[in-house]
């Protein structure tokens, strides 16, 4: 009898692990391990931190627009949001958590009314998800650190990576370098 106890009990646990992995492969998981740089731009070390989730701040702290693009995959009109062709030394953060995502030095000029970047400051600190909304297939861009909708990458910016990450305005926090 304590045999079969202690296989159901055990089975029990196999089964609760299995369900927790799974539900942590689905969300990501809690934890993140991103790159963090100071507002110079220079590279602080890698940390591994838990994912960042304030649903109730960010309502209130955030203005509607900035709020409908990064918490509900909305899109700010192109032109609309100044700053968008903004061009001096910089880095910029995310709105939502100030986790570093792109340097101004890999900013450039799409004319599509949006930031446009050549690529991230570092590959970990965004992710790319395979959007299939309005029956096409992009590539969506969030924050790896909050999830924040950043905006979509596109393989039709200029060399070296041929890449453009054509982010929303209100997504991102602008800090200029100090000189």
């Amino acid at each position: 009898m304590q045999r079969r106890h202690f296989l159901f009990a055990l089975s029990g646990i196999t089964m609760a692990l299995a369900t927790r992995s799974f539900a942590d492969q689905a969300s990501g998981g809690d934890k993140v391990t991103i790159m963090q740089f100071s507002d110079d731009g220079k590279p602080l070390g890698r940390a591994t931190l838990s994912k960042v989730r304030k649903d109730a701040e960010w309502k209130s702290r955030l203005s509607p627009l900035a709020y409908e693009v990064t918490r509900e995959q909305g899109t700010e009109r192109a032109f609309s949001q100044p700053g968008y062709d903004r061009h001096e030394p910089g880095m910029y953060r995310c709105v939502c958590c100030d986790n570093a995502l792109f340097d101004a030095k890999t900013k450039f000029d799409s004319g599509t009314g949006w930031p446009s970047f050549r690529q991230p400051i570092t590959a970990e600190n965004v992710r790319e998800i395979s959007d299939h909304m309005f029956g096409m297939t992009r590539t969506e861009v969030r924050c790896a650190l909050c999830d924040a909708h950043l905006g979509h990458v596109f393989d039709d910016g200029p060399k070296p990576t041929g890449l453009r990450y054509c982010m929303n305005t209100v997504a991102l926090r602008f800090v200029p370098h100090k000189i």
